[in-house]
């Protein structure tokens, strides 16, 4: 009882604590938002006529710091951040490990998701499962693990007065994962129940075969998890995925909130650093990318559907690219509440349900341009030349200055949002060391924003946009899109989207 009693007072201070952040991070919002009505409202002419939007006055953004932080290296190799941040009882970190599943074989897709699940599932060498979970119960703590395509993650959350037990088991989950058979049974349970329901939504349909026509169906970047490559994986696979990737030398991590960072640093010195570091480690070479196609016209039909999804797009950069801060006042010009994508096509013609285009990067290989929307069946053609239209457009019209000015400013104003609290600045810090960005990366970017021209905005669109190199897909009923897509193009290659059925396991 008076167990019960103690984990319901934990989990009550920490609903309170995060439910304080919420609340703060909600009054933050409103408040930007009355000072910017304050200060752009012009009250003595109000009764007279309302203002466009193209016409309000902004104010100078205020100059963004980094709040103070700590970093340093243990001597085995773990790279640390430590940010302070008294304004609630509460301690959260994150360590980022140079992993992901672009990197497992292609003949066992989805063993790097699996590592990061049973990895915090199957317990470790001192707590088992249930014991684990039942210890973070009765603190309202959490410890979570997963690999994504690029990089692997380990989380803990904790009330500050438990931070040094949610330590030492966040530390266990990163040392001493046991893998045990029957969680990884069930996480590849779980991931056929996935398998089974992958064409349940059109939109995720759509999103999952454009990445297979960009990158090719069998580039790390969009291949897929199928009941075969499922059966491929055994739990050695996740021990050895695991101990290739998993150490201090190979790892960088970040803890903000509510501590003593002398203390912290001793806390984390204690648990984590006596771990070997690996001299072996290298950072993995990464996967060739190229256009797996340079045009073309493709249809996944699904008779059941009244409206299409459509993309259309092609092979894109990377963050790092010296016209980033153009491109990006690009996707504002194109896209949100009085971008042309919106005016003319949602709004002029009634052609879409929503509609957009963006220039896509990533940090370290080929994003994508990447443009579409939703649709009526019977507007489908006329949808994706109204979308090539604006794209064109972009290309032979210079924005006004009425764009530009509603643009840069959109894309500025939203860059506070990138420091609501210390630990979205403490991510970003640690994402652009993952990645070998500068750490003044983001504040490079808004001063590129805002020297940003028309000319530079129409420079890019020509230089980066390939309205020739197109690829075009649309998933929705062939019978009811009429005109059909042959007006698009005199091919149409049909994309067959069925599942290919598991194996029958041999018996022993």
């Amino acid at each position: 009882m008076k167990k019960d009693m103690h984990r319901y007072q934990v989990k009550g201070k920490k609903q309170v604590a995060w439910k304080i952040q919420n609340g703060k991070r909600l009054i933050y919002a409103v408040v930007v938002a009355f000072a910017f009505v304050l200060l752009t409202f012009n009250f003595s002419s109000a009764a007279t006529a309302a203002k466009h939007y193209t016409e309000l006055q902004l104010p100078p953004l205020p100059e963004i710091k980094l709040p103070k932080y700590e970093r340093f290296v243990l001597q085995n190799g773990l790279v640390v951040y430590l940010m302070e941040d008294r304004e609630l009882p509460l301690v959260s970190g994150t360590a980022l490990i140079r992993t992901g599943s672009r990197w497992e074989p292609a003949a066992k897709v989805g063993l790097a998701g699996l590592t990061g699940t049973v990895m915090r599932t199957g317990g470790t060498k001192k707590h088992s499962p249930d014991e684990l979970n039942e210890m973070l119960e009765q603190r309202a703590a959490s410890v979570e693990t997963s690999i994504s395509e690029a990089a692997g993650s380990a989380s803990f959350e904790a009330l500050s007065e438990d931070v040094e037990t949610v330590f030492g088991l966040f530390a266990e989950v990163l040392r001493e994962p046991v893998f045990a058979q029957e969680k990884l049974d069930l996480a590849k349970t779980q991931a056929k129940g996935g398998i089974a329901r992958r064409n349940d939504d059109p939109d995720t349909i759509a999103s999952r075969e454009f990445r297979k026509l960009i990158y090719g169906k069998d580039s790390p970047y969009a291949r897929t998890v199928e009941y075969a490559t499922l059966e491929q994986i055994n739990r050695n696979d996740l021990l050895q995925f695991y101990q290739r990737y998993f150490h201090p030398n190979n790892m960088i991590l970040g803890v903000v909130g509510d501590f003593d960072a002398k203390k912290m640093r001793s806390l984390i010195q204690a648990k984590l650093g006596n771990w070997r570091r690996n001299p072996q480690i290298s950072k993995p070479q990464l996967p060739q990318v190229q256009a797996a196609n340079k045009g073309g016209v493709f249809a996944v039909n699904q008779p059941q559907l009244t409206q299409s999804s459509v993309l259309i797009g092609h092979l894109g950069g990377k963050f790092n690219s010296p016209d980033y801060a153009a491109l990006d006042v690009l996707n504002e010009v194109l896209n949100g509440f009085g971008g042309r994508l919106f005016n003319e096509v949602r709004s002029r013609q009634g052609l879409a349900y929503s509609v957009y285009g963006y220039w896509s990067p990533r940090f370290d290989y080929p994003g994508m341009f990447i443009a579409g929307g939703q649709t009526r069946s019977d507007a489908t053609v006329q949808f994706v030349k109204s979308l090539q239209a604006e794209i064109k457009r972009t290309q032979t019209q210079a924005i006004t200055a009425q764009e530009l000015a509603f643009a840069k400013n959109s894309t500025l104003n939203s860059f506070v949002f990138n420091f609501q609290d210390p630990a979205q600045t403490l991510s970003r810090l640690m994402r652009y060391e993952y990645y070998g960005y500068p750490s003044d990366f983001l504040f490079r970017y808004q001063k590129a924003v805002a020297a940003t021209t028309a000319a530079d905005v129409q420079r890019v669109a020509k230089q980066y946009l390939k309205p020739e190199n197109l690829v075009t897909l649309v998933v929705g009923n062939q019978t009811a899109i009429q005109p059909p897509l042959t007006q698009l193009a005199a091919q149409v290659t049909p994309i067959d989207v069925t599942i290919p059925p598991a194996q029958p396991q041999a018996k022993n």
